[in-house]
Parts: structure tokens; sequence; C-alpha cells
């Protein structure tokens, strides 16, 4: 089995949609996160704030730290929310993301974690 991080791809500073289809995309992603966890693939999920609450820690090549507020970098996207999988492979892992894009409206990403040496 491989962990994936399925990441759901939000526009910055994007039209939100109105309550009504709001509640709708909710209800879509809660039932294919519901689905996830009955079939055993689901590992973790959560969505995040937007990208202005984020504080952002970089080295300063002298052995410090520079903290800032915010992002790293200006964007026209931003990872909004995610979740983490473990599948036998790929082609399950885009038939998840596929049912998450479907849910949520949006672009997602697929990307599977490294193995860890040893």
């Amino acid at each position: 089995m491989t962990q994936y991080l399925i990441s759901v791809i939000e526009p910055t500073g994007g039209d939100v949609p109105g309550p009504e289809v709001m509640r709708e995309i909710v209800e879509d992603v809660r039932a294919v996160d519901a689905d996830m966890r009955e079939a055993g693939v689901w590992v973790f999920a959560g969505g995040l704030h937007a990208p202005e609450s984020a504080t952002t820690l970089r080295h300063d090549g002298d052995g410090g730290l520079v903290v800032g507020d915010g992002p790293f970098a200006e964007t026209k996207e931003h990872i909004g929310g995610f979740s983490i999988i473990d599948v036998p492979d790929l082609d399950v892992a885009l038939e998840w993301a596929r049912r998450l894009a479907v849910a949520c409206r949006l672009p997602v990403e697929v990307r599977p974690f490294q193995d860890m040496p040893g």
C-alpha cells in the first residue's frame, strides 16, 4: 500500500459559491470522505484556513530563521484542503481523487508520499 496526498486547489481571491451551493459541496465532500473511511483507505483529511492565516519560516543562511506572516509567495491558487489515503496504486488513488474533484467542484492534485529509508 502507498499513501497519497490529494490536495484540493482553490483559486486565491476568487468568487466564493453562495450558501446553498456551499452546503451541497460540503455534503458531497463528506459523502466521499465517509466512503473513503468505509473502504478503509482514509488516513487523514482536513480543510485549511485562507493563505493569509499562514506563517512562513525560512532559514536565513546563518543558522537562524526569518518568520513572516502569510504565504511564501503570491499565487493565483492555494491548497484549501486535503485528504491522505492509503491505497494499492495510483489508479485507485486517481479514482478517489476523481470523486473528490467532482464533490468539491475544484481541481485536485494527487501525489504519492516518498518511502522513508530504514
